[in-house]
């Protein structure tokens, strides 16, 4: 999810936590779990910092080692830890407790997204992104917003938080039903397809769609129930050939394939005697343009040039970011 809602469901956490007795019955230790839940909710994507270093890190490792196994035990304690230097009087169960209770459901939640987390990492390093849940979802934010207004107003946030914890298990599983419907929809137009990705939208009623049989890629959106073909492209497996493999040892077109399960490619001679070597990402489809991309420029020994991954809009803006990076 992104910042805001990790954000008012810290919140919304600490509301909940008003149900435990230690926490009702002190304001200091309701301000300490206040803090605890907050910090707990985000400590995850503390990873962000990777973006100072640049775009394939930040690709590469976002929502990886921070939302792993590992982590799931160490942040609780961690974040519970250093908090007890702020609230030396605190019971500090209870804080390791509501620490891993929100770090354990940002967590969880981030798996509902298209972009996904290796939550089980190291078990396995595959990306689990079930592509249900918008990257922001009004509605769960604004169930948040709705709780904390009420508990501003004196409502007693514990059963607030209760019931509204409890009507958005049943939002993500109709939400979890209607993707499935998509799938189903996509399989009955094609049924020898080997995969069928689908993204939420921030709209409820619209699906991204990229479909994958042998031998072709079908973009697509699914919108009240109806599933709307934009382009198709040949089904092309990378080559094995020298000027991919060169390209293919560029840290940034690695952070891409790390990343991206389904993509177009193309490779071309350049002007200037060398090689352009670009992927695009066909999950995310903006006003007919694909954002997410990956492009490595080499030379005419396959020496490379400049490369870049990440998003943009525009094939100018692109360009502007290559000439910086070279």
């Amino acid at each position: 999810m992104d910042t805001s809602t990790h954000i008012v469901m810290g919140v919304g956490l600490a509301g909940l936590a008003t149900l435990d007795p230690n926490v009702s019955s002190s304001p200091y230790m309701a301000t300490a779990v206040l803090a605890t839940t907050l910090v707990a909710s985000n400590a995850p994507d503390f990873d962000t910092i990777l973006k100072l270093r640049n775009n394939a890190v930040y690709i590469r490792h976002h929502r990886g080692l921070t939302h792993s196994l590992p982590a799931l035990l160490l942040w609780p304690f961690i974040v519970s830890g250093g908090l007890m230097l702020f609230f030396q009087d605190a019971y500090w169960p209870t804080l390791l407790l509501w620490a891993a209770i929100s770090v354990f459901l940002h967590v969880f939640v981030d798996i509902f997204n298209a972009y996904g987390t290796q939550a089980l990492r190291p078990v396995t390093n595959r990306w689990i992104a079930l592509g249900v849940i918008n990257i922001f979802d009004p509605v769960i934010f604004g169930a948040h917003i709705a709780g904390i207004l009420l508990w501003i107003f004196g409502v007693p946030p514990g059963p607030t938080f209760a019931v509204i914890y409890f009507l958005l298990i049943f939002y993500y599983l109709w939400r979890y039903s209607q993707k499935q419907q998509v799938v189903r929809q996509a399989r009955n137009i094609h049924p020898t397809a080997s995969h069928i990705f689908v993204l939420p939208t921030i709209r409820w009623h619209k699906w991204h769609l990229v479909i994958r049989t042998p031998d072709m890629l079908y973009v697509a959106q699914s919108k009240n129930r109806v599933i709307h073909f934009f382009e198709s492209y040949t089904f092309d497996p990378i080559p094995n050939d020298p000027v991919m493999q060169a390209a293919r040892s560029d840290k940034n077109l690695a952070a891409f394939l790390s990343f991206s399960p389904t993509y177009r490619w193309e490779m071309e001679a350049t002007d200037e005697g060398g090689y352009e070597v670009r992927f695009v990402d066909l999950r995310y489809r903006s006003n007919g343009y694909y954002p997410f991309v990956a492009i490595v420029k080499m030379d005419a020994q396959m020496n490379i040039v400049t490369s870049y991954t990440g998003w943009v809009y525009s094939e100018e803006t692109l360009r502007k970011k290559l000439k910086i990076i070279t």
